[in-house]
This record gives structure tokens, C-alpha cells and sequence, in this order.
């Protein structure tokens, strides 16, 4: 249609272009296009054809002005596009014209198209020149936003660049970390798709299998490609491909389905209702730009008049698919002749579909953007008239000026440009759900803006069904996660989302799913069973609510009570010749420090304190020796004895009762300097054994200096061997009260004990350490107390009539 100003349209109304074999001998004829008529396209054109009527009926914006459009089918081929976009720069003149009075009233203001991005990059390069403006209303490919190869290229749909990170995002959001990807092998389907891939490799996204395809190859490549969805393991599967090209990879799988996938679509095909027969794609996901409403639109496309038929063969072709009848007299065989009563109102076909439009409005945008820009260049507003100049010869400088700065509203939607030609980004996402009666239909779910903060540009906001209609979201992971208390380690030779999980090492944790690393507990705490927190170590100490601590506690009780009933007897007793026989002072001083003895193994048991550490250990190390002391009094004492019967021998003078104190207390004393020394150089302490048990604490007495602990102990030896040698060389002295033999057996029982103590002392873990040594302490007196005072204790009690003077007396004739 003529105009003051024309604009142009390019779309892919034909899925391809007539192939023909050139022989270089003769004209190319121009291309031509074949295959069935894509509807939407159609639609498209129709949509341009619709706003420039109504802008043509304004009269606010062009009043006065009559716009044009010359309207061309590209056939999806970049050949065909090219053929179009040279027509729409030279005019329909066929003449040169020379002089300076050339007319531009033929020449086009701007161009709306084409559908793909590779037809749209050829035609720009074409237009760029001529300073010919591309407004593009589904040519996504991100390079087209570089103005030096560009710079005439705009475009009312948002950039692959977007596309991509919401297609990425939309996959992370669902979990999916092992996916197959397909895309269309032309500019929109390999940038698209190189896009994609970088930002799902920001998002941990890993891809099994990366194959291209186009509407023009082989069947056997398409073969190939369904065979490799078919054999994955991914379930989830993003196609970056156009409708045109998809439909052919979607009628190859139809024949022989694979496993049930998860599709993810790229706006170009999942918005495409004529794919959705395709009932394998039910549950598919994707983004696509918003819905809108085009008011007085749907009446426009079903008012279609005989008219409008006659004078268009696309519209004719249209018909006649759509019917199954011809409009020409010369009908075939296989299509009856339309008889005039076919009306597109009975018929629920995608091209009817006006309800919810997409791209369409995109085209009707991109058509108002142009006038709005052909608008500011010719048009004034004076006292709130609009007055425009026609027939003005306008630079196209100025309109693509004017075409980077407008900005209006248009059925509420708002269009404006960026430095780069583009809009703002903003996408709904949709799903393919199957309805009632079984019918895929295209619902939105949810949306995806790029101008808002981020981690808050995607949200969901109804429910999806996916494949197979099922409501839980599909699983497509390499790996399942690693759960806490395990760690990721990568599978050899596979991408990163392949892995294994392997249980933390001893003492280490991971407390979050997927941990790449363990990290270790701090030295006070331990893991748990799962190994997924670190919890306070249990302390571990010979405490007085055990049952081996109560049990040890008992005997020292009852041991020291032992001592104290048996002082009480030979104080009873204390005139007796048993009692009086081997001095009795050292037998009072024996059973007191026995008494000790036994009371300080309670001192090892409870928590360690500072006070009871140095207690336990100087209070058991005096008591013993004083013990010892006595033992050994009454060692020499029974030797001096014997040695005064013989006739001059004076000896007993030489070790009387005050000599015998002075022994004991000489012995205890070099044991209390040791016990000083040792307190003041490096006293025990408490302490928190963290080494002998990585999962619990014990908590024990450190011997400060190991030096001191070992000269007590080896002081107490040296004495106890002494002892035992004394008595060992008067165990067969003719006495009736005679101890040497009884004070060797203890003898023999104390060394035997503290002997085996020392291996057991080290070899014992933890709180038995501490019950080794009470017991050692134990077993040592009452060896002592049982082979010492038992046999005098039976005397008393049960043979009195041995307790008398004269059977002391009778002691040489027995």
C-alpha cells in the first residue's frame, strides 16, 4: 500500500526457500519460496498491516499522514532476505535516476523484521549503509547489540543475552545440574546457546551432550541428534532452536518417543501453539516474553474479505490450506472448490488465536516505534495542535535519531530503546500443561525481570506440571547431592557435577549438602554419629557415682576401718605379751599411717582440682613411707632381739624405743623433702588429656614433674627392698612372736604389687590410670595389715591361751 511514508516487513511466512541448482550460464531467477505457510508468521504481517491502519486513523500521532507498507516473505532464508532487503533499499523504480532532484518517496523509513536472527544480520548489513532502520521483533541473537556492526539495528523483544541467564537461572532454580542441550545451527541458535552455556557455567550447570541442527540437513542427521536424546541420561534437556527447525527434530522423535524429558524451550518455538500436537513435549518449560491484548485485533484477522484473498497469493495459499478447497475454478482432484460459506470464526487454530499474543505485539510495537519516530521528525505541536508537513523529504539520519530516543506507551505496554537498540528486559516463564480434555495449552507460571536486584529477578508463582503430568519437579543430576557428613570427589575424567560422596574422616565434619570439604572439630569437641555437627567432647574422669569407683571406695573404707578396729584391739590388749613383745609403739604408729593410707586412695577419685592433684600424690607418697618406716623399725627391731641372747652382746641398748622413733621419722622426712622439692619446682595440675581418646577428654592429674613422681615412687622402693632383705634374713629366727616371716610375705606381696604397677600404670587408659593406682595402694595394705597384724589379731581373739608369758618363754624348747 502507498503512502507519504512506507514502511517495510520482512517475514518467515513460508517455512523455506525452492532450492534450485544454479548453471552459471543464465539469470538466477529470484527466490522462491515453497513448504506450508507458517501461520504465525502470517499473523505477523497481518499485525503490521493492522497498526499502520490504525495509526493511518489517528489523529494524534501522524495526523494528516498516510504511512505505506510494502510487506515481503523472506522464506527463513538468508538468501531470500537478502534478495528483500535490496529490493526495500532501491525502491520500486527500475530506472536509475541522476541529477540532484532524486525522489525518496519510494524509499522506506524503516523495516520490521525478520523473525530470525540470521536473516536479520544479513538484511542489516544491507541497511546499514542506507542508514535504513531494522526494527526487529524476534531477532534475539546478542550480537545484534553491537552498534559498530549494526548500528541501524533495533529491536522490541529483549536480548539473548537475557534469555540465556533467566534459561539458566530456570534450570538452577529446579536443581537441574546435568543437562543435554540442542540448539538451531544459524546466529540465533549458536550465540544463544554460547550464552547460555556461560551462564549456566556461573550457575554449576553441567551439560552431557551439546549437539546443532537446522531444518535443511539430512533426515540422517536428525536421526542422529533424536537417537543421542534418546540414549542420555540427562532428563532435562534446553533447545535454544527456532520453531521452524524444531519441528523437525519433534516429528523425527514423534516417530519413535524417547524416555520421558524434561524440555526447556527458548522463546523462538515455546510459545508456537502448532507444536504443542506434540503431546511427548507436555510439561515443557521455558521463557517468552509477556502476553498482551492488541484491542480490535482478532475482528481484523477474521474479517478476511474475498477481496483480500483475491489480491494476495499468500492469503489464497492460506485459504485454501486451511479449507481444503481451492478459490480457482481449475480446482484439483484432491480439493473441492470453496463455496463461500468457510468462515475462520469455526475454526480454533493458532492464527485465530488472539487472546493472549506475544511476539505479534512485539511487531505492533516495533510498527508504532517507527512512527512515532517518523512522528517526532515531521510533526510540531503548536497551541496544542498537532500539525505535521507532508511530502517532506525526510533523512533517515534524522529518523534513526529520533528512533533511539522515543519512548511511549502503547496498550500500556511501554517501548523505549538503550544505547545498544534493545529494551528492557522482562519474560514471563510458561508451561506446557495438558488440560482436561487433553489438549496442551500455554500457561504463565511465573516471570523473570531483569531490572530487579539480584537473586530476586526469578520468581514462580502457580504450579507446574511436568513430564508426564506429574507434579514433582524431575530429577537430572550426575550425582545425587552428597548429604552432610560426607564430601564431593570429582569422578575421574567427567565434568564437575559427576562426583562421589565419601564420608568425612575421623574427627571431621561438613554440616551443608554437597560439601566440597571436610573441616575439622576444634580440639575440645567431636562429630556425631552422622558427622554433620560438632558437639562438646564428654569429659571422662574416675567419678564417685561409678560403680568401680564406689567398689574401690568401699575397700578403702572398709580397710581404714580394718586399721582402726585392729589399733582398738591391741589397745585392749596393749599389756599382753603378744602386743608388748615387738614393740608396740611401732605397731600403734603402723596401723595409723596404714589407716592413712587407705583413706588417701579416695583422694584419687572425683575431679581432678589443683589441690587434689598435689594432695593425692605427696599425701600417698609420705604415708607409704611412713608405713615402710615402721615395717622396717620392727625389722631391726626383731634382729636387735635376737642378737641380744647372745651372751656379752649389749646391742639392744644401741636401739631402743628412742632410736626406733628417730628412724622413722628420719625415713618420713627425706620423703616430706622430696614431696617439697616437688611441689615447688613443678607441682601436679589438672589437666585435659586430649591425645589418648580422640572422641572423649580426660580429665587427670599431670605430674607436673616427672622427676619428682618417680623419686617418690623410687624412694618407696628402695626403702621396701630394704626391708625386704632385713627380713628375709631373720625370717627363720626361733621366735614364737617372731614377724620376720610375716613382715617378708608383706614384703614380697608390696614389692610384687608396685612392681606389676608400673606396666599397668602405662598400658592402662584414661580413668583406669587412676584405678590401677588405687588399687596398687590398696592391695599393698592390706597385704600389710592382713600378713602383719592377722595372725596376732587370731591369737588374741581365738588362741588366748598362747597370748601368756610362759608360751613366749617355752619358745626355745619348741
Amino acid at each position: 500500500m502507498d503512502g507519504e511514508y512506507v514502511i517495510g516487513g520482512v517475514f518467515a511466512i513460508h517455512y523455506k526457500e525452492l532450492t534450485r541448482i544454479q548453471n552459471y550460464t543464465t539469470v538466477p531467477e529470484p527466490p522462491t519460496c515453497t513448504g506450508s505457510i507458517n501461520s504465525r508468521e502470517l499473523r505477523f504481517g497481518l499485525a503490521t498491516i493492522f497498526a499502520i491502519e490504525e495509526i493511518n486513523n489517528s489523529t494524534e500521532l501522524l495526523p494528516g499522514i498516510k504511512l505505506g507498507y510494502k510487506i515481503y516473505d523472506s522464506c527463513a532464508s538468508v538468501r531470500a532476505a537478502m534478495h528483500v532487503a535490496f529490493q526495500l533499499s532501491n525502491g520500486d523504480d527500475p530506472m536509475f535516476q541522476t541529477g540532484h532532484n532524486c525522489s525518496q518517496l519510494d524509499l522506506v523509513m524503516g523495516v520490521i523484521g525478520d523473525s530470525g536472527s540470521t536473516q536479520s544480520i544479513s538484511m542489516s548489513r544491507i541497511f546499514g549503509p542506507f542508514n535504513i532502520p531494522l526494527v526487529s521483533h524476534f531477532a534475539t541473537c546478542a550480537c545484534l547489540s553491537d552498534k559498530q556492526q549494526y548500528p541501524t539495528f533495533f529491536r522490541t523483544i529483549p536480548s539473548d543475552h537475557y534469555q540465556a541467564a533467566a534459561l539458566a537461572k530456570l534450570v538452577k532454580h529446579f536443581g537441574w545440574t546435568w543437562i543435554g542441550a540442542i540448539y538451531s545451527n544459524s546466529d540465533y541458535g549458536r550465540n544463544g546457546m554460547v550464552s547460555f552455556l556461560e551462564a549456566a557455567h556461573r550457575e554449576g550447570i553441567c551439560v552431557e551432550y551439546i549437539e546443532s541442527f537446522h531444518r535443511t540437513d539430512p533426515n540422517s542427521k536428525i536421526r542422529r541428534l533424536a537417537d543421542v536424546i534418546r540414549r542420555s541420561t540427562a532428563i532435562t534437556l534446553v533447545a535454544f532452536a527456532s520453531n521452524g527447525d524444531i519441528k523437525f527434530l519433534f516429528e523425527e522423535l514423534n516417530q519413535q518417543p524417547s524416555p520421558p524429558r524434561q524440555w526447556i524451550g527458548s522463546e523462538d518455538w515455546i510459545t508456537d501453539l502448532q507444536l504443542m500436537s506434540f503431546s511427548f513435549c507436555a510439561g515443557a518449560i521455558g521463557v517468552t516474553i509477556q502476553q498482551a491484548v492488541i484491542p480490535g485485533f482478532g475482528d481484523f484477522l477474521l474479517d478476511l474479505s474475498p477481496s483480500d484473498l483475491a489480491s494476495s497469493s499468500v492469503l489464497t495459499e492460506f485459504w485454501e490450506d486451511t479449507f481444503n478447497c481451492s478459490l480457482t475454478k481449475t480446482a484439483s482432484a484432491k480439493k473441492k472448490l470453496c463455496d463461500g460459506t468457510e468462515d475462520l470464526m469455526t475454526l480454533k487454530i493458532p492464527f485465530t488465536e488472539t487472546s493472549k499474543l506475544r511476539i505479534t505485539n512485539m511487531v505492533y510495537k516495533a510498527v508504532y516505534a517507527i512512527a512515532h519516530a517518523i512522528h517526532n521528525a515531521v510533526c510540531q505541536e503548536t497551541n496544542f495542535t498537532t500539525y505535521c508537513k507532508k511530502q517532506t523529504r525526510l533523512d533517515l539520519n534524522q529518523v534513526i535519531s529520533e528512533l533511539k530516543k522515543v519512548s511511549f506507551t502503547q496498550n500500556g505496554y511501554p517501548v523505549s530503546f538503550d544505547a545498544n537498540g534493545d529494551p528492557v528486559a522482562s519474560y514471563e516463564v510458561v508451561n506446557w500443561q495438558k488440560s482436561e480434555s487433553g489438549i496442551i495449552e500455554l500457561v504463565t507460571v511465573g516471570y523473570y525481570d531483569a531490572s530487579l536486584p539480584k537473586g530476586q529477578e526469578f520468581h514462580i508463582n502457580r504450579n507446574l506440571t511436568w513430564l508426564d503430568g506429574d507434579t514433582q519437579v524431575p530429577v537430572s543430576v550426575c550425582s545425587e547431592s552428597c548429604p552432610p557428613g560426607t564430601r564431593k570427589v570429582l569422578q575421574k575424567g567427567k565434568p564437575i557435577c559427576c562426583y562421589d560422596c565419601i564420608p568425612c574422616p575421623e574427627g571431621e565434619i561438613s554440616n551443608m549438602t554437597d560439601s566440597p570439604d571436610c573441616i575439622s572439630c576444634p580440639g575440645e569437641f567431636w562429630p556425631n554419629s552422622r558427622r554433620d555437627a560438632c558437639f562438646p567432647k564428654p569429659v571422662e574422669f574416675l567419678s564417685f557415682d561409678e560403680v568401680l569407683s564406689i567398689i574401690l571406695a568401699v575397700f578403702s573404707v572398709s580397710g581404714a576401718c580394718l586399721a582402726i578396729i585392729t589399733g582398738m584391739l591391741f589397745f585392749h590388749h596393749r599389756t599382753t605379751p603378744i602386743v608388748r613383745a615387738n614393740n608396740s609403739e611401732l605397731s600403734f604408729l603402723l596401723l595409723f599411717s596404714l589407716t592413712l593410707c587407705f583413706l588417701c586412695s579416695l583422694t584419687f577419685i572425683g575431679a581432678p582440682s589443683e589441690w587434689s592433684c598435689m594432695l593425692r600424690h605427696t599425701a600417698f607418697g609420705i604415708t607409704f613411707v611412713l608405713c615402710i618406716s615402721c615395717v622396717l623399725g620392727k625389722t631391726i627391731v626383731v634382729l636387735m632381739a635376737f642378737k641380744a641372747t647372745l651372751p656379752g652382746n649389749n646391742v639392744m641398748k644401741l636401739f631402743g624405743p628412742l632410736q626406733q622413733r628417730m628412724t622413722v621419722v628420719s625415713f618420713t622426712s627425706i620423703q616430706v623433702i622430696i614431696c617439697i622439692v616437688w611441689l615447688v619446682v613443678s607441682p601436679p595440675f589438672p589437666m585435659k588429656n586430649l591425645t589418648t581418646y580422640k572422641e572423649k577428654i580426660i580429665l587427670e592429674c599431670a605430674l607436673g614433674s616427672a622427676v619428682g613422681f618417680w623419686a617418690v615412687l623410687g624412694y618407696i622402693g628402695l626403702l621396701a627392698v630394704f626391708c625386704f632383705m632385713l627380713a628375709v634374713l631373720a625370717r627363720k629366727l626361733p621366735d614364737n612372736f617372731n614377724e620376720a616371716k610375716m613382715i617378708t610375705f608383706s614384703m614380697l606381696i608390696f614389692c610384687a604389687v608396685w612392681i606389676t604397677f608400673i606396666p599397668a600404670y602405662f598400658s592402662s587408659p584414661g580413668k583406669f590410670t587412676v584405678a590401677v593406682e588405687i588399687f596398687a595402694i590398696l592391695a599393698s595394705s592390706f597385704g600389710l595389715i592382713l600378713c602383719i597384724f592377722a595372725p596376732k589379731c587370731f591369737i588374741i581373739l581365738f588362741q588366748p591361751e598362747k597370748n601368756t608369758k610362759k608360751h613366749l618363754m617355752n619358745k626355745n624348747q619348741m
